[in-house]
C-alpha cells in the first residue's frame, strides 16, 4: 500500500477515512480539493490543476482524497495500487452531506479550502450526489470488479465496513 487512491460520491467519508489511514500508515495525504480550488472557493485553472495532479501521481507514496476532475479520476485509478471506494447508500451521502454543512457552521469542513462558502458547497454537493450516483456511481463500480485482479480493492458500503477496513490495516501495520 504505497499510492492509495480514496474515491466515491460527495459526503461519503472519503476525508474522514483519508486522514485516519494516513495517521495509521505514515502516507502522506493529499486532499484534491486543495489542489482544484483556490482559498475562497475559486477553481484553479485545469491546466494548472492538471499539471499539480500528474506531478502528485510521480510522487512514490501518497494517499489522494477526492475526485478532482472527470479527466483525471481514472488515470489516478490507474496509478494507485490500492483502491478504497466508498460506495455508500444515496441517503446516507445526503445525510453526511447536510451532517457537514451543519458541523461546518462551527468548524469548517476539513478538506475544503479556506474561505469557501459553506452553503454554496453544500448545495453544490447535494446536485453531486444525485448525479454521481446516476453517472459515475456504476462506472466506479465495474471498475472496482475489474480491479481486483491487479489491485488491492476495498469497496466499503457501510460504517461497519469502514471499521473492519481500518481492523484489517491495523493488523497489517502492527509489528
Amino acid at each position: 500500500m504505497k499510492k492509495v487512491a480514496v474515491f466515491g460520491n460527495s459526503g461519503g467519508g472519503k476525508s474522514t477515512l483519508s486522514k485516519r489511514l494516513a495517521t495509521m500508515t505514515g502516507l502522506p495525504l493529499i486532499a484534491l480539493d486543495l489542489l482544484k480550488y483556490r482559498p475562497g472557493g475559486g477553481e484553479v485553472p485545469d491546466e494548472e490543476y492538471k499539471v499539480a495532479h500528474n506531478e502528485l501521481l510521480q510522487q512514490e507514496r501518497w494517499i489522494v482524497d477526492g475526485y478532482g476532475s472527470l479527466e483525471t479520476v481514472w488515470t489516478r485509478l490507474d496509478v494507485a495500487d490500492t483502491l478504497i471506494y466508498l460506495d455508500m447508500p444515496v441517503l446516507r451521502h445526503y445525510w453526511w452531506v447536510t451532517k457537514r454543512c451543519l458541523k461546518g457552521l462551527v468548524v469548517p469542513p476539513e478538506g475544503w479550502p479556506e474561505h469557501s462558502p459553506l452553503l454554496q458547497g453544500t448545495l453544490n454537493s447535494y446536485y453531486t450526489v444525485w448525479l454521481c450516483h446516476k453517472k459515475l456511481t456504476p462506472k466506479y463500480r465495474e471498475y472496482v470488479n475489474t480491479a481486483k485482479q491487479t489491485k488491492r480493492v476495498y469497496h466499503l458500503q457501510s460504517p461497519r465496513d469502514v471499521e473492519e477496513f481500518f481492523q484489517t490495516v491495523e493488523a497489517e501495520i502492527a509489528p
